[in-house]
């Protein structure tokens, strides 16, 4: 069939299954808009900056699985694009970004909206490409949705030039790729697989290291089913929660910088990590030479360079997590899940000693109970997107999330402005959920315009505001680490959260009281429109445990029997 390549581009994206586009308009990609207006194949959200569409899209992705989608155009419309790749790259998120490109015969000629989008990209994509011609085009659309989907998933930027999307050639749609360098190994080697199993049979205090790549691989049920077999212990990442469930009685907790104290003296005691999708983040491993020191590990990760790439391996299993857990379940029948008793009883002496808690106020909302009330009130029907700082954290140690999928964060970038159009991806996704964005009042601000978006769209997603009148986790550095010197951190003017709500066509509420609060949640769901929820918390509450950059995961900071209430500036 004869067609442009704006129409290639269109009938790629509908032959890819994808429903929902997140996109800005601009020069370099006006003719594949112009086919957007004619075609009904897929739904088209405009974001009201281009940060916004492709975190969208990536919260779009992280809800479902599935490749989310954003198109751009050139110059400062793919620059602002640049944090949303980074941000997707960095938590392995399937996009395929398309971005417009000034016509081939101006490239490099420093023409008008002319950027070096594959040069810029290289370092925070899975792979990207400029098309160079319209015969090429099929081929690489259908190459980049595979690479975003396969083996480790990934951001893709798909770079078109202008006169390439105006041209007119055949169009005929790949049904398989071809790339013979690119094979993603999904099989684990059996023999390290046994080697694996055997260690967990002989190990006397195993750990269970649950790490994201569970997540993208599908592999939750498996997971779970692997942990009531064995009986083993496990932790969780940020980027993991709700694996397990918040309910699994063999669930510690979250590990790492933030993460609860049970959790984090396991994996300084264990004798045996069994690692699956994790990385062996920094903020999860704290001082190396001190992490899980008096124990072997077992690496499982579909990504051969991930595999120590920062801690010593005994048990290197490439593959993906879903299909080495499958092979691991039926060699452990039999398992004498008894001798890790023991274990299970230290651990367990540990939470009872030090639980994930805080102290409680009548006078001011603290942000940990607002946050543990929001699961009470919505719990499992929710999906909870965040920002990042204090209301992260806070969010992944207290909110009961009990499936995966259910928590949509930036672990890796740590993006402020991610939480707001992240909801609105998710919301398109499942409009019979409610999605709550937890924020800050330093978070908030980065991507407001979303506000517009979703009124215009009907996207009714909660923003839910927690309000200390800070930058919250740098003044928690600054009051650590830096004598209180809070400097540039103090958000005190700030804008009337309500009155922007309603002037942008959404609801807003202000709240001080634990009632005043219970009351706006039922309201926002009820009224079915985006809000902002201005939620005014204890100013000085701080995120703890915390574990000091750089420090070994036993030297915690922990919470002190005080109320943090009180303190002032």
């Amino acid at each position: 069939m004869q067609m442009s390549g704006a129409q290639m581009v269109c009938e790629a994206i509908i032959a890819e299954g994808v429903k929902t586009v997140f996109g800005y308009p601009g020069g370099a990609i006006m003719h594949v808009y112009d086919e957007i207006y004619k075609q009904n194949g897929f739904k088209h959200i405009l974001n009201r900056h281009e940060q916004a569409s492709v975190h969208a899209a990536d919260g779009y992705a992280r809800a479902t699985g599935e490749v989310g989608v954003a198109m751009v155009t050139s110059g400062p419309g793919f620059t602002n694009a640049v944090t949303g790749l980074a941000t997707a790259y960095m938590d392995s998120i399937p996009l395929v970004v398309i971005s417009g490109q000034v016509p081939m015969s101006l490239i490099g000629t420093d023409g008008f909206q002319e950027i070096d989008a594959v040069g810029i990209s290289r370092p925070c994509t899975k792979h990207n490409f400029l098309v160079r011609s319209l015969e090429e085009l099929p081929r690489i659309l259908k190459e980049a949705f595979y690479l975003a989907r396969s083996g480790r998933p990934g951001p893709i930027l798909v770079d078109i030039p202008k006169d390439i999307t105006v041209d007119i050639g055949e169009f005929v749609y790949p049904d398989s790729v071809n790339m013979p360098t690119y094979k993603p190994t999904y099989k684990g080697n059996q023999k390290q697989i046994e080697k694996a199993v055997e260690a967990i049979k002989t190990a006397k205090k195993p750990l269970l290291y649950i790490g994201g790549g569970v997540v993208l691989s599908n592999a939750s049920d498996l997971v779970r089913e692997l942990a009531l077999k064995t009986q083993i212990p496990a932790v969780e990442t940020l980027m993991a929660r709700g694996v397990l469930g918040a309910k699994n009685p063999l669930l510690l907790g979250m590990l790492g910088m933030h993460g609860n104290y049970a959790s984090n003296m396991a994996m300084s005691e264990t004798d045996l990590v069994i690692s699956l999708g994790a990385r062996f983040d920094d903020r999860v491993t704290g001082k190396l030479s001190e992490f899980a020191k008096y124990a072997d590990i077992i690496h499982v990760d579909i990504d051969a360079a991930n595999i120590g790439k920062l801690v010593d391996v005994d048990y290197p299993i490439v593959g993906d997590i879903t299909e080495v857990v499958e092979v691991m379940i039926p060699l452990l029948e039999g398992i004498n899940t008894d001798r890790y008793q023991a274990w299970r009883e230290i651990l367990k002496r540990y939470d009872t000693l030090h639980p994930q808690s805080y102290v409680d106020s009548d006078e001011v909302i603290k942000p940990q109970w607002a946050i543990e009330r929001i699961g009470e009130l919505v719990g499992e029907n929710a999906i909870i997107t965040s920002d990042v700082g204090q209301h992260q954290m806070w969010a992944a140690q207290h909110y009961p999330f009990d499936r995966p999928r259910q928590w949509i964060n930036s672990g890796g970038l740590g993006t402020m402005g991610f939480g707001f159009p992240a909801a609105l991806g998710a919301k398109m996704a499942f409009p019979d959920k409610t999605v709550i964005n937890i924020t800050g009042d330093g978070s908030i601000l980065m991507n407001m315009q979303e506000l517009v978006t979703a009124a215009e769209y009907k996207i009714p997603v909660i923003n839910m505001i927690l309000n200390n009148h800070f930058l919250g986790m740098v003044r928690q550095w600054q009051t650590f680490f830096y004598e209180k010197r809070y400097s540039e951190t103090d958000l005190t003017f700030q804008p009337n959260w309500k009155a922007l709500a309603e002037a942008c066509g959404g609801i807003g509420y202000d709240v001080t009281t634990k009632e005043e609060f219970d009351a706006a949640v039922k309201d926002a769901i009820a009224q079915d429109k985006v809000c902002f929820m201005n939620v005014i918390v204890n100013r000085f509450e701080d995120v703890l445990p915390m574990v000091p950059s750089g420090g070994a995961l036993f030297n915690m900071m922990l919470p002190q029997k005080v109320d943090s209430s009180k303190e002032t500036k």
